[in-house]
């Protein structure tokens, strides 16, 4: 049984330390690094884009919108526009790094004896993985006051400077 613990106890340790080793990248708001962390943008049209904000490991999917939408403002007010309208709009997640972790059960026959195997297994999980989102944005920028057809339009100027990183004062 003390076997048994230490073992566990070891594998525990393993698995904790192998999840600190996941790719973080930058917990703040800018450009794309090397790593992919961070905003890009494809110009479509000339008052249209698509931005992709790529958010760190444990940044929370409302920070990683919060931020797409800021290139967003950032980009309509760059072109000399005031407003902008989202036409589309992904947020998806996944989780990488860490240690899965299952346990199984199972039995056979030795020697010349015939008999039937059975065995049991199941998933308990992962330990030490990171959550990454990723928010896609199409909009469609505009001058002036926006049109009145019932969508919802964002100020760009607005949105700028209400989205601050932290830290940002």
């Amino acid at each position: 049984m003390n076997k048994f613990i230490n073992l566990a106890t070891a594998f525990s340790l393993a698995a904790i330390s192998l999840g600190g080793c996941a790719a973080v990248g930058p917990a703040s708001y800018g450009p794309a690094d090397t790593k992919g962390f961070g905003y890009e943008e494809t110009r479509i049209e000339a008052n249209r884009y698509r931005i992709t904000y790529r958010g760190s490991g444990g940044m929370p999917p409302e920070t990683v919108e919060d931020y797409a939408l800021k290139r967003a403002g950032e980009l309509a007010l760059d072109n000399g526009y005031d407003w902008f309208r989202i036409i589309a709009k992904n947020t998806t997640g996944e989780q990488r790094g860490g240690v899965g972790i299952g346990a199984g059960v199972g039995g056979g026959s030795y020697g010349r004896s015939t008999g039937v195997g059975v065995g049991v297994s199941g998933d308990l999980g992962t330990i030490g993985g990171r959550d990454y989102f990723t928010t896609r944005l199409e909009v469609l920028m505009g001058e002036g006051e926006p049109p009145e057809d019932g969508d919802y339009y964002y100020d760009a100027g607005d949105v700028v400077t209400r989205i601050a990183p932290p830290g940002a004062e």
